[in-house]
């Protein structure tokens, strides 16, 4: 087995709000906190025999403050899954587990769209003795607020079988802006466990951790109906204590869940929409009732899928591109928001994490679909949704394909660049949507989604015909590299544009079409041969000799089976990659270090040995095990000193799964 030292380690991820990471190679380093690095704390602690441990966070609020904190339980092990991160922790005799999942399972979407992720502890006695145990978990009100000087207010709800505290910011406004590195600081945050173990519930301040150290009674400290506390000042938290009462031989265990109901989740051109979860009515309660009836055969199930996907990965491409997968899947899913429009159409809706806060951006929507094309290619669909419509309403004022709908959680239109022309990536995007629409199609969509707007598809293709093979000066999705003119890539995407047209044409029953579109792009492919040929590699730009970069655009027709480009080029291809490649992965391109993890992956895949994706693969792998940024999934970093640059949890890293995508052979037409 692999042993990955993640630069972030994925608890509670669900979506670009409610996503929140460890930092640090031991749960109890440091305070947990959201995706965007702002603290997001909980704290777990451990009474054994009348001594505590901390094995979560710390029991300190206030680092300015002097307070001796519990010592910390020896972290044996931690496993990151798909689904599922697992920490091993051991003291006094005792072996605690604790298994933070997220059921993101793409074959069922209103699990997959449930704001609800499970916390469980198993406890048992290592040295043969008994032990006197209590569990103590509490979160803050961090997690529901943007900033610590914005204040909270409390609420309590509980059924016969469960009970939950929750917090709000109590200035409500529900998508009240939109931005990047900000928080949700609408809705509620729910903590909430099984009455039937015996879970006691606390509201106060952080000085209930204070308590439960110093073995005195934990007191409820909920301030008056109504009353806000100031979250960085107050320090409010909610606390789960667990009697395990005499731990013996046989083990014991209890699970508690997060969650957020955020209301409304975004707007969607002037409409605001809710998350999918709540599509037919169901409440809160009712959905809190669901996660715990839920819980067992959840965890078989994603166990199950946990161990049938590495298993798979492993196959594919080794125990570290199986550990790539295990760290990318949930990122990729919880960079999105899955809601029904107002004629109840499916849209799964991502945000541009650390890079602009764009929504529903289609040049990240493109490296993010291997994932989702392997287990769920109606999402691809709901990815496709919002552009297209976007592109036939009157907002739109362009003939090529959108960059966006705006910037998350409102989809009101793009906003990159203002719409300005120079700003925008005609090639670019009309080819990802073009391809993206013909691999939902061959993955086993619906073709009548995307057959409905053939006229509009193909004004994109007839655009790539006339200004894609040999591009005008203008950003790709690259765009941090600035405007490049004849960009070599980019002519490739554009070729498989029009290839991928052709595709959508035979879908319909156009032979005529289809045929036409086919020699085009086989034409195109011809002409792009001799402009980029430059002896062992192929150009960054036609007509810059000693240039080179990675074509991972040159993967669709392998996927495809469409054979417009030489077979002996991708071979040169890929022998160059391997001979440029550095300690944290092979350059972009020869203008600098830096790379793109999702476009190494999709560019290893060219490769028709296992070893030679092995190669070029494993310097992620090291990259993310060596690189002092703690922070989610970077998908662009230095090459020889393994820094992020920016970027850290996109979705875009569901293209690591391109490997297995090719492995499967789905997109191959029959």
């Amino acid at each position: 087995m692999s042993m990955l030292r993640p630069p972030a380690v994925p608890l509670v991820t669900v979506d670009p709000f409610f996503s929140v990471w460890s930092t640090a190679d031991r749960l109890t380093d440091d305070f947990t906190r959201h995706w965007t690095g702002q603290r997001h704390a909980m704290t777990g602690l451990l009474r054994i025999d009348g001594t505590v441990w901390r094995f979560a966070g710390k029991a300190q609020a206030n680092a300015e403050r002097y307070y001796a904190e519990p010592p910390a339980m020896e972290q044996t092990s931690l496993t990151v899954t798909p689904l599922s991160t697992i920490y091993a922790f051991e003291a006094a005799g005792t072996a605690l587990t604790v298994r933070f999942t997220t059921p993101l399972l793409l074959d069922d979407l209103d699990v997959l769209s449930r704001p609800a992720s499970y916390v469980s502890f198993a406890l048992q006695s290592l040295d043969g003795g008994q032990h006197d145990v209590q569990l103590y978990f509490d979160v803050t009100g961090e997690w529901c607020v943007d900033q610590p000087g914005q204040s909270v207010v409390r609420t309590r709800e509980e059924t016969g079988a469960w009970l939950a505290l929750g917090m709000s910011h109590d200035g409500q406004s529900v998508l009240n802006r939109s931005g990047d590195d900000h928080r949700i600081d609408w809705g509620t945050f729910y903590l909430a466990a099984a009455k039937s173990d015996g879970t006691q519930a606390f509201e106060g301040s952080a000085e209930l951790r204070k308590a439960f150290v110093r073995n005195e009674e934990l007191i409820q400290q909920r301030p008056p109906s109504g009353t806000p506390s100031v979250v960085g000042d107050e320090q409010p938290v909610m606390a789960l204590v667990h009697d395990f009462g005499r731990l013996a031989e046989s083990p014991a265990a209890t699970t508690f869940v997060l969650a957020y109901d955020d209301v409304y989740a975004v707007e969607y051109f002037g409409d605001k929409l809710q998350a999918y979860w709540k599509r037919d009515g169901q409440s809160t309660p009712e959905m809190l009732t669901a996660a715990f009836s839920d819980y067992e055969a959840l965890t078989a199930r994603c166990a199950a899928f946990d161990r049938q996907l590495l298993e798979d990965a492993t196959a594919s491409g080794g125990a570290k591109y199986a550990d790539l997968l295990a760290l990318s899947y949930r990122q990729a899913i919880a960079a999105h928001k899955l809601v029904t429009d107002t004629q109840g159409e499916l849209l799964f809706l991502s945000k541009e994490c650390y890079s602009n806060g764009c929504m529903a951006t289609v040049d990240v929507s493109y490296p993010s679909v291997p994932l989702f094309l392997l287990y769920r290619p109606e999402l691809v669909e709901a990815m496709l949704r919002p552009i297209l419509r976007y592109a036939q309403s009157d907002l739109w004022p362009f003939e090529f394909a959108p960059h966006d709908i705006g910037q998350y959680p409102l989809g009101n239109g793009q906003v990159y660049s203002d719409n300005a022309i120079e700003g925008q990536m005609p090639v670019e995007e009309c080819g990802n949507m073009l391809i993206m629409a013909a691999a939902v199609c061959l993955a086993g969509g619906k073709p009548a989604c995307l057959l409905g707007h053939m006229k509009l598809l193909k004004q994109w293709a007839d655009y790539l015909a006339e200004h894609g093979l040999d591009p005008e000066n203008q950003l790709c999705t690259d765009d941090f590299a600035g405007h490049l003119a004849r960009n070599a890539n980019l002519s490739v995407k554009a070729v498989m544009g029009v290839a991928s047209y052709a595709i959508l044409a035979g879908l319909q029953g156009d032979a005529e079409a289809e045929a036409a579109y086919r020699k085009l792009a086989r034409e195109m492919a011809a002409q792009w041969e001799t402009l980029a040929a430059d002896g062992e590699c192929t150009k960054l730009a036609f007509g810059h000799e000693g240039s080179w970069s990675l074509k991972y655009n040159l993967i669709w027709d392998v996927l495809f089976g469409t054979e417009l480009f030489a077979a002996e080029t991708l071979r040169k291809e890929t022998a160059w990659y391997l001979k440029r490649g550095n300690v944290y992965g092979t350059p972009l391109d020869s203008r600098a270090t830096y790379t793109k993890s999702d476009w190494v992956l999709w560019s290893a895949a060219l490769a028709e040995e296992r070893s030679d994706f092995i190669a070029l693969m494993e310097p992620i792998w090291t990259m993310l095990n060596e690189t002092p940024d703690r922070v989610p999934f970077s998908d662009w970093t230095d090459t020889l000193t393994a820094r992020q640059l920016n970027f850290q949890h996109r979705s875009v890293v569901g293209g690591i799964f391109m490997k297995l995508l090719r492995d499967k052979g789905i997109l191959l037409r029959p």
